[in-house]
């Protein structure tokens, strides 16, 4: 109980701080009520903590508070940001910065927030003039030869969240070491040392241009036109899930020559609370449902969506009795994968300094794809800021041509460094009218990749950990799993250990390599001589632990098999989780 009466007690010193003329009436209002509330929770959850500025921004629940997403915390985040662009280029004229939103409640406000601080800080801000998807922000960057960027998103978190991304000059989200750099400069500002006036001569509005050259560069991405001039007629359904790809998807697709568009007109609607939706995440069924009905009332081919800020997309797709079967993000990386190195053979178009990028957590399928095509594959970190690490590293050298992760992300040319959903649904389109031109659907061309380069089936468990007691059992669990590492999972044998925070692979006869990779991450992986891949990961940005599960099938042999296949999957996978004690 005394614990509980010092953390009010700290608490309430630091919200009394919220109570002075440099915070607005009503967040002083929101916090009165807080510290004069007998139910000290939602002080507790406001001021228990500082939001951190992590390697990723920020991102939190919007409310009054020190632990939550306001003016006040992006602004003092801003104002770091603008401190370290500052002393990394001293004296240098013409700086300038990027500034996008999404639909979110408050983003707009966050957005003018941000490009204030840095204009009054003698930065240039090139602001969008309404919300934009994510991948236009790192295009605009790269465009404008801007050094940074700030993207005001939650991405595909529910609707009480908001966030920032920080992004530097090649449009990709921070790294080493401008984002400890950054997070530096970010933990040294106090609230009274934001500059919140603006310098309107150093903000300048941007759309409409930037829209154009975006749409033209996703045009890159395109691999056979013909097949798309064939089957024009094809007929797709887009959500926009309200969020920012409600204006460009539609068009990208017009551009790239489909003319059978129809959209979910509930979710075409901008709106921050999300009203048609539990949570507007592509990877929960449920966001999909309104598309699916929509896709047959119109007997569609395909329906597609983007996440709020466009940088996810969910397909959907009929199988062979013409029930919509959600494609996963393994699936979908696997499809473009398998379909941009088939058909630049087709065309003539593979060289052999072209390379693929993939997470070391995503499906191994891709791994033989690329082995059986010789084409060089990547194997990086989670998070899209490892893939454009990789690209910027061969820029000039060597030509990227796709990359992918797990969580429905996937990125098909480089004019963009972080996932791009508006050029990956065009492809995908692409990718259906070349599968119905051969008389399939994509389920079949799933199956068929199954069969030619071996059956996969991906599962993930998040174990969940709130609170302090959580985090400490989180570090307790990968300490265990580090001293007295498994050797079976289920009943397959574990022959190769890789440790990615001692940066050591080790084989079953005790042999150690190094893993080359630029910095220590604090994953485990566990390969078995039956192709069993289990990763395990703490999550960066909430409090849980993640199992990333793959296992094989070698008797698949047609699209038949895969039911059969994908239930000897599951129990393999549970037999697994009972190996871990999930």
């Amino acid at each position: 109980m005394e614990n509980n009466a010092q953390l009010i007690a700290q608490c309430e010193a630091k919200a009394k701080q919220w109570l002075s003329p440099a915070f607005d009436e009503e967040t002083r209002k929101q916090v009165q009520a807080m510290l004069e509330n007998e139910d000290k929770s939602e002080l507790i959850d406001s001021f228990y903590q500082d939001l951190e500025f992590g390697t990723g921004g920020l991102r939190g629940i919007m409310g009054a508070g020190t632990n939550r997403m306001n003016v006040y915390v992006v602004g003092m985040a801003t104002q770091g940001f603008a401190n370290y662009i500052n002393k990394a280029f001293p004296g240098k004229e013409g700086l300038s910065v990027v500034v996008g939103h999404d639909c979110r409640n408050n983003s707009r406000l966050f957005a003018e927030t941000v490009a204030n601080i840095f204009s009054a800080n003698g930065i240039k801000a090139y602001l969008f003039e309404s919300l934009r998807p994510t991948p236009e922000i790192s295009f605009a960057i790269r465009q404008l030869g801007a050094l940074a960027g700030v993207n005001v998103t939650a991405s595909h978190n529910p609707r009480e969240y908001n966030g920032y991304k920080a992004y530097w000059a090649d449009g990709a989200q921070v790294l080493a070491p401008h984002d400890t750099g950054i997070i530096d400069e970010v933990n040294k500002v106090k609230i009274e040392d934001v500059k919140f006036e603006g310098n309107p001569d150093l903000i300048k509005i941007i759309g409409g241009e930037m829209d154009y050259d975006y749409m033209t560069a996703v045009k890159e991405a395109m691999v056979d036109q013909d097949v798309i001039l064939r089957q024009k007629d094809l007929n797709i359904v887009y959500s926009a899930m309200h969020g920012t790809g409600r204006v460009i998807v539609p068009l990208c697709l017009r551009s790239w020559g489909f003319q059978n568009i129809n959209v979910v007109p509930e979710q075409m609607v901008i709106d921050g609370n999300f009203p048609t939706v539990v949570s507007p995440n592509p990877e929960n069924a449920e966001a999909m449902t309104l598309g699916m009905k929509l896709g047959t009332k119109l007997n569609a081919d395909l329906v597609v969506a983007t996440d709020p800020d466009a940088d996810r997309l969910a397909i959907v797709c009929r199988d062979p009795k013409g029930e919509w079967v959600i494609i996963n993000g393994n699936q979908t990386a696997m499809m473009f994968c398998y379909y941009i190195i088939k058909n630049k053979i087709a065309l003539g178009q593979l060289k052999p300094t072209d390379f693929l990028v993939k997470t070391i957590v995503t499906t191994e399928v891709i791994a033989e794809i690329a082995k059986k095509n010789n084409v060089e594959l990547i194997d990086c970190y989670t998070g899209f800021k490892w893939i454009a690490r990789e690209i910027a590293l061969r820029e000039g050298k060597q030509k990227y041509i796709g990359g992918g992760e797990e969580s429905f992300g996937f990125l098909p040319y480089d004019k963009v460094r972080d996932k791009d959903a508006p050029a990956s649904i065009c492809l995908i389109c692409e990718i259906a009218a070349w599968a119905k031109d051969k008389g399939m659907t994509l389920y079949d061309l799933l199956m068929e990749i199954y069969k030619e380069y071996g059956f996969s089936r991906e599962f993930t468990v998040n174990v969940v950990k709130p609170g302090k007691t959580g985090a400490d059992e989180i570090k307790q669990m990968m300490v265990d799993f580090r001293n007295n590492p498994p050797t079976t999972l289920g009943d397959s044998k574990i022959t190769l250990w890789k440790d990615y925070q001692t940066l050591e692979a080790t084989t079953a006869d005790g042999t150690k390599t190094k893993l080359d990779m630029p910095t220590t991450s604090n994953v485990l992986q566990w390969f078995c001589e039956d192709g069993t891949k289990i990763s395990v990961r703490p999550s960066g940005t909430e409090p849980k632990i993640k199992f990333y599960i793959e296992v094989k099938d070698a008797s698949f042999k047609c699209a038949g098999c895969y039911d059969r296949c994908m239930e000897a999957a599951t129990a393999k996978i549970e037999a697994i989780k009972k190996s871990l004690n999930l």
